[in-house]
């Protein structure tokens, strides 16, 4: 077989195979459709439904074409009115939500959100006071009573030592209303 010899046919069914016993045969589309009729149906009756095919695909060619024709109509008439698509997503998109707003799902699934806020507000409310009556409690504690006397104790000797150790920047004839001055180099 001589395969760089040969043509290929690329409107032929056999494209792409190459043998010697091929050879290239126009297909015809409506003659092997005709031959190949569904059982039950008359020649007529066949012929009567080809007609109706025919004419149901014409319609479909005519109306994509009318089809075609209003919406380059329409997008001048929006290019016109300065429209832009930018601001038709924006329209389908608020018409969108304003459609899932007015829905029962929706509604029911708001509803339940805001019952289910109400019973965890409600929770933690409850959960908030009962922390403060424990605190509370344990305030009012021996143990609690004794380490807050045991701070204040503490709290008392700082403070009071620093209070001690200020006095000498204050004196009592009236030079202490001055700030002292800062002698540092920075």
């Amino acid at each position: 077989m001589e395969s760089a010899s040969q043509d290929i046919n690329l409107n032929s069914p056999n494209k792409g195979l190459l043998s010697d016993a091929m050879t290239d045969v126009p297909v015809d589309s409506a003659a092997s459709a005709r031959t190949s009729a569904p059982e039950g149906l008359t020649v007529a009756e066949e012929e009567e439904l080809r007609s109706e095919l025919a004419k149901v695909e014409e319609e479909i060619g005519t109306l994509r074409q009318v089809l075609a024709a209003k919406e380059r109509h329409c997008g001048e008439l929006k290019r016109k009115l300065g429209l832009t698509p930018l601001d038709g997503l924006k329209q389908n998109l608020s018409k969108s939500w304003h459609d899932v707003q007015v829905s029962n799902a929706y509604k029911k699934t708001q509803e339940t959100l805001s019952q289910a806020g109400q019973k965890t507000s409600a929770a933690l409310s409850n959960v908030g006071s009962v922390i403060s009556r424990k605190l509370g409690d344990m305030r009012n504690s021996a143990t609690f009573k004794s380490f807050e006397d045991r701070v204040g104790t503490i709290k008392s000797r700082v403070v009071g030592s620093r209070e001690n150790s200020t006095d000498g920047l204050h004196s009592p004839s009236g030079t202490g209303d001055k700030p002292p001055q800062d002698n540092a180099p920075f």
